[in-house]
C-alpha cells in the first residue's frame, strides 16, 4: 500500500542533522528536478526579500521564512516525519507508533512537496517554506512543473498495490494516477455531518478533514492492514470503526472515491 500525503505549511524548527544531501533522498530519479527547484528557491530568497515573500505568499509575520529558504543548502536537517507538523501529523503521531507500525510508515507513506516533489518520512531535509501552489520565476507553477517527473517515477513506486490518496487539491496536481494504477487508487475526503432543523447537512471542514485523515492512517498502520485494493480498503476501514461511503469508478482508468463521514473529532 502506498499512502500519498500532503505536507504541512508550518514546519518544525531546524534539526541537528547534517546539511542537505539531495543524492541521499528517496526517489533519486527526482534528483535533477529537485536541484532545479532548490536553485530557484535559494536564488529567489537570497535577493529581494519583498519579492520573495510575494512569490511565496508570505505575510509580514512570516518574512523570516525567506531567510530560512536562502540558507537551505547549509541548514541542519531532520527526518521529514519530524519536519512536518500540524493537524494531520499530530493525529498521525509518528513518534508514538509501535516499532512495527513505524516500519510500515517508512515503507508506505509518501509526502508530496513543492520543493522536493515527494519524500519518505525518513528522508533528512531542512525546514523550508514552498507550497505546491507557488510559481517560481524560472519554473512556473510547481504543480505543473512536477507533473512530468512524477509521471515517470510514481507508477513504479506504486507497484501493483493499493494507492491511498489523502492529498489536498494543490498537491494532487503534481501527479494524478492514470490507467491501471488509477483503478486501484482510492481518493479520500472527509465530510462532517450535522443535523440542522432535523435535516442532515454535510460539509468539508479543514480541521475535521486533516485530523481524520491522520487518525485513519495511524489506525491502518497500527492494525497492520494491507488491503489489496479499494474494495478491500472499504471493508478494512469500516472494521476500524469509520463510516465510509464508496463510489466505484464510472469508467476505466479512474480512481475510487471514498467519503469518510464524521460527526465529531
Amino acid at each position: 500500500m502506498l499512502v500519498l500525503l500532503p505536507p504541512s505549511e508550518g514546519k518544525a524548527a531546524e534539526g541537528s542533522g547534517e546539511p542537505l544531501a539531495l543524492e541521499g533522498l528517496s526517489l533519486p530519479e527526482l534528483g535533477e528536478a529537485r536541484a532545479r527547484v532548490l536553485d530557484e528557491l535559494v536564488a529567489l530568497c537570497s535577493g529581494d526579500t519583498d519579492k520573495a515573500a510575494e512569490v511565496l505568499g508570505l505575510s509580514k509575520g512570516l518574512r523570516g521564512e525567506v531567510a530560512k529558504n536562502a540558507a537551505l543548502r547549509t541548514a541542519a536537517t531532520r527526518p521529514a516525519g519530524e519536519i512536518y507538523t500540524g493537524v494531520l501529523y499530530d493525529a498521525l503521531g509518528l513518534a508514538t507508533l509501535s516499532t512495527a507500525a513505524r516500519r510500515r510508515a517508512e515503507r508506505s507513506l509518501l509526502v508530496f512537496s513543492g520543493l522536493w516533489g515527494a519524500v519518505r518520512i525518513g528522508d533528512a531535509i531542512p525546514s523550508y517554506r514552498c507550497s505546491m501552489g507557488v510559481k517560481l520565476p524560472g519554473l512556473g507553477a510547481l504543480g505543473t512543473y512536477w507533473r512530468g517527473a512524477m509521471a515517470e517515477v510514481l507508477p513504479r513506486v506504486a507497484g501493483d498495490g493499493l494507492v491511498l490518496d489523502l492529498r489536498s487539491a494543490a498537491y494532487a496536481t503534481a501527479w494524478r494516477p492514470g490507467g491501471e494504477v488509477a483503478e486501484r487508487t482510492a481518493s479520500v475526503r472527509v465530510l462532517q455531518s450535522k443535523v440542522v432543523d432535523g435535516v442532515e447537512k454535510r460539509s468539508v471542514v479543514s480541521h475535521f478533514n486533516k485530523a481524520t485523515k491522520g487518525r485513519l492512517v495511524r489506525d491502518l498502520l497500527t492494525a497492520g492492514a494491507v488491503p489489496a485494493g479499494p474494495e478491500e480498503l472499504v471493508e478494512v476501514v469500516r472494521e476500524l470503526g469509520y463510516t465510509v461511503e464508496a463510489t466505484a469508478p464510472a469508467k476505466r482508468g479512474t480512481a475510487w472515491a471514498l467519503d469518510v463521514v464524521v460527526t465529531e473529532l
